[in-house]
């Protein structure tokens, strides 16, 4: 008497829906967004630190043509700077901290992830340390290039065009890589950091040298 034999083929199916997915997963485009984002923090924080010490030098420079008052108004600059875009980075990323260490609290109390879900959750939270330390070095590491470039220089007229020289070089530089790295127009994105650096060091020496003509 031949017996029926039924063969279930259901965990194979499961094996090929669960290879497909990974293999779309795998497959999937890179997210350029994710990286625009820490690629934005750097970037703005060396902007800052090159633009803000650059243009107080200058602007300073308008009024006292000494070297010494040039470095130490940039020192004092990277150091402000630093200090100010670390704690203002560390409050920030603390708030977004809290805020997502408080989802998944609620989300681990009503049982909607597995543990191994939660702790890899918990390692995408940033860190406010680490995003004040990178802000704070981000801005000395573009605030390092107008000071390097004025340092050895004692001709005034010349110390001012090596400092323009070397910030739009720097500037040429940062907006490069940004678009190189978040797959932006190259050129428009360099003309727009340039154009702008170019703008707040003009604008800066220019107010400085009127309010220091009038004698105040």
């Amino acid at each position: 008497m031949a017996v029926a034999i039924k063969v279930h083929d259901q965990p194979t199916k499961d094996l090929e829906e669960q290879t497909t997915k990974t293999l779309q997963v795998e497959e999937a485009p890179f997210d350029y967004s994710k990286r625009s984002q820490w690629l934005r923090a750097a970037v703005l924080g060396a902007n800052d630190g090159l633009l803000s010490t650059a243009a107080l030098m200058m602007g300073v420079g308008a009024v006292k043509k000494d070297n010494k008052t040039m470095i130490l108004t940039g020192i004092a600059g990277l150091v402000a700077g630093a200090c100010s875009m670390a704690i203002g980075e560390f409050v920030s990323v603390y708030s977004q901290y809290d805020t997502e260490m408080e989802q998944i609290k609620r989300e681990s109390l009503h049982g909607n992830m597995t543990k191994t879900e939660l702790e890899a959750k918990k390692k995408k939270v940033p860190s406010p340390l680490k995003a004040a330390a990178a802000s704070a070095f981000m801005f000395a590491i573009g605030a390092v290039v107008p000071l390097l470039a004025a340092a050895f220089v004692m001709d005034y007229h010349v110390r001012l065009a090596v400092v323009i020289g070397a910030v739009s070089f720097a500037l040429v530089g940062f907006g490069g890589l940004s678009a190189m790295l978040g797959k932006a127009p190259m050129v428009k994105s360099i003309l727009r950091v340039l154009v702008g650096g170019w703008l707040a060091m003009g604008i800066t020496f220019g107010l400085t040298k009127l309010v220091g003509s009038t004698g105040l």
